[in-house]
């Protein structure tokens, strides 16, 4: 099946994954990816976007399918596009980057869903790690190139991220993320 792009979808991406098409050794395209912050504030009227300048991963294919990986987002590299808020954000009220540089995400497995791939692992973030699962479409362009597209959502109290101004601020984020990998 192809997408309007050229690109093949899912299917086609578990089925190069089960006959080793895909092993080896894959590096994130910095240059191509992006890691978004989307949340609310003040009782949810108004957005507040970010992304993350600063972001690198790997990834490993084993001949038999089998997928690992990590990505990894300077926490330091928030933009929103208003230095108060970013340098506030950049606290220990939130992600206190002086101590916890790195907002990590360790892929322990993929595997095919109805919607596409559905990814485990562990995110990390301020040393405090927590499971996660989530759906992600998968493209793969010319065996070298690897897109996954997904939207998770977290509730950052999980990870002690809990400073909350008169509780206008949500504690429920999403992050948009697009992982573009190349073959090493």
């Amino acid at each position: 099946m192809q997408a309007p792009s050229g690109h093949t979808t899912t299917p086609p991406v578990h089925a190069l994954l089960a006959d080793g098409a895909l092993a080896g050794e894959w590096a994130l395209d910095p240059g191509q990816s992006s890691v978004q912050l989307k949340s609310r504030v003040l009782g949810g009227l108004i957005r507040v976007n970010g992304v993350f300048r600063d972001v690198s991963g790997n990834g490993t294919v084993s001949p038999d399918g089998q997928v690992s990986g990590t990505l990894t987002v300077a926490a330091a590299s928030i933009d929103t596009k208003q230095a108060k808020r970013d340098t506030h954000l950049r606290s220990a009220d939130f992600f206190d980057t002086g101590n916890h540089p790195d907002i990590t995400f360790t892929v322990h497995g993929i595997r095919p869903s109805d919607q596409g791939a559905e990814v485990t692992g562990t995110l990390t973030v301020r040393d405090r790690a927590q499971p996660l699962s989530f759906t992600a479409a998968a493209t793969v362009q010319g065996g070298s190139e690897i897109s996954l597209d997904a939207e998770v959502h977290i509730n950052r109290a999980d990870f002690g991220l809990t400073w909350n101004f008169l509780g206008m601020v949500s504690m429920d984020n999403t992050l948009a993320i697009h992982a573009a990998f190349t073959r090493r």
